[in-house]
């Protein structure tokens, strides 16, 4: 019976066995990994090459030096930055426009407003004149009998 029970258990042994070879599977995989990669760039990189063989243009690219790439970089920095001070020179100038325009309509404004200003003093002054007016007739007419019938 104590043979029996042995057979359902499993023996560190084997599953140390099973660890191992894990392992060395893995070690195997790994050092071969490099090598397996390289071939299959290699394949890669194949077609693509056939395929570069046949353009003027891309081989004329491929064949340029550093120096030249770098010429040609700055060169299109240079025309991004000119149309961008283009760009911005125009915004200035729509916008000095603006301005001028809107400075404009406030000089009309400030001289509608002097106009109103002094309209309004001599309006206030001219009222001032006639309640003086009319204070003065209504004493006299009061000397001379008159009654306010609005008073009683």
């Amino acid at each position: 019976m104590a043979h029996s029970a042995d057979k359902g258990r499993v023996s560190s042994r084997s599953v140390l066995r099973a660890i191992l070879f894990l392992f060395g599977v893995c070690l195997v995989g790994y050092s071969i990994r490099p090598l397996w990669y390289l071939r299959l760039k290699e394949k890669a990189t194949a077609p693509g090459s056939d395929c570069a063989k046949d353009d003027p243009e891309l081989n004329e690219e491929l064949r340029k030096d550093i120096i030249t790439l770098t010429l040609e970089e700055l060169e299109l920095h240079k025309s991004v930055a000119n149309e961008t001070l283009e760009h911005t020179k125009v915004l200035v100038s729509d916008a000095r426009r603006a301005s001028s325009h809107y400075q404009k309509e406030a000089e009309k404004c400030n001289a509608g407003v002097e106009i109103c200003e002094e309209a309004r003093e001599r309006a206030e002054s001219q009222l001032i004149v006639e309640r003086n007016l009319s204070t003065l007739w209504e004493e006299r007419s009061r000397k001379l009998g008159w009654k306010d019938s609005r008073r009683l």
